[in-house]
């Protein structure tokens, strides 16, 4: 049943987004272009529409057995109504988390999705008691924004999102877990064939309403996937979600050092630098693909290794992510510790 799933949701993302993209232009759910976005023409949005429905019905279809499923459907439904509206009517920060929260309490709450605690890597475990609901709450709608804070240029949130949902997968399926493997699969299929459509150059955008889906599945599954583990365990869905993660973490120190408010957007994420390093739109895309592998790769190895072989594969990702953040300047161009570092020691 696993690969009627993938072939459904495959066939029918790619039947259902032109579609999609007849009635986002008809409702009025469009992209116009301003001096923070690269697109340069009004752009129908609105595309996680057939994500969406294409995973729907292949889920409906393969029936997946498991406690989450309908906690999850209902928390996807929630999710993908706040994005939808916001794709439509644009709203305000604080309605758009409250569909958020709403979403993710859903399957905390219903669902009984909790990071309730973690084995220590020379014994004992910590239980997280009263905290484990608002880590995970924090958890769920952290990835959900890193996800839509990367969409910024066509293909991209989709592509890294299949990456991470494949890695996902695939680490599933060599821990047994049918269940996180078979639904992971099924969004990777969905997302691909929207991806069809909105790869560069992209003829509709995912919107909010593709982006906060993806990035709310993703937190779900990663959480299935890998909670109630150990500490070094828990460091594999940050490892996957790599690329979102770090984005979101250094705009936000990008903008503490500029003393600037969190919520403040700019044109300084790690695309946006890219682009002004003279990587052309694909090119650019390409990149970030090929960073995102890396973070999958790295958590396969990671986990698969030894505690210190573990603690070496993080160090040496942490080095990596210290030379890409400087040398394109996704810190700001000023700021360039680690390199000034080196290049002391050098002399």
């Amino acid at each position: 049943m696993l690969y009627v799933g993938i072939v459904m949701a495959l066939v029918l993302s790619i039947i259902l987004t032109p579609l999609v993209k007849k009635f986002a232009i008809a409702i009025g759910a469009t992209d116009t272009p301003d001096a923070r976005k690269v697109h340069k023409k009004i752009m129908p949005r609105m595309g996680g529409l057939a994500i969406f429905f294409s995973f729907i019905i292949a889920l409906i279809v393969t029936q997946p057995a498991g406690q989450y499923t309908w906690p999850i459907v209902v928390g996807a439904s929630i999710i993908i109504l706040t994005g939808a509206l916001d794709d439509r009517f644009q709203l305000s920060p604080k309605l758009k988390v409250l569909g958020q929260v709403i979403a993710a309490l859903t399957v905390i709450l219903w669902g009984g999705v909790q990071v309730e605690f973690i084995n220590l890597p020379f014994g004992g475990r910590m239980e997280f008691g009263y905290l484990a609901i608002p880590l995970t709450l924090l958890w769920i709608i952290g990835i959900t924004n890193a996800v839509n804070l990367i969409d910024g240029l066509d293909g991209l949130a989709a592509g890294v999102s299949s990456i991470a949902l494949i890695t996902i997968s695939g680490m599933a399926i060599i821990m047994g877990d049918t269940y996180v493997a078979m639904i992971g699969a099924i969004l990777a299929a969905s997302t691909i064939g929207f991806l069809v459509y909105n790869f560069h150059p992209a003829k509709i955008f995912m919107g909010d309403t593709g982006s906060l889906f993806l990035g709310f599945m993703i937190s779900v599954l990663a959480l299935l996937g890998f909670k109630n583990v150990t500490v070094i365990s828990l460091l594999v869905p940050i490892l996957i979600l790599g690329v979102p993660i770090s984005d979101t973490f250094f705009a936000i120190i990008r903008r503490i050092v500029n003393k600037k408010p969190i919520s403040a957007p700019d044109k300084s994420h790690l695309h946006h630098c890219l682009l002004n390093a003279g990587f052309s739109h694909k090119e650019t895309v390409l990149i970030i693909y090929g960073i995102a592998t890396m973070f999958s790769m790295s958590a396969f190895i990671f986990s698969q290794s030894t505690l210190w072989g573990a603690l070496l594969v993080i160090a040496v990702v942490l080095v990596a992510i210290g030379l890409i953040v400087e040398s394109i300047g996704l810190l700001g161009k000023e700021q360039k510790p680690f390199l000034n570092f080196v290049r002391t020691r050098g002399k």
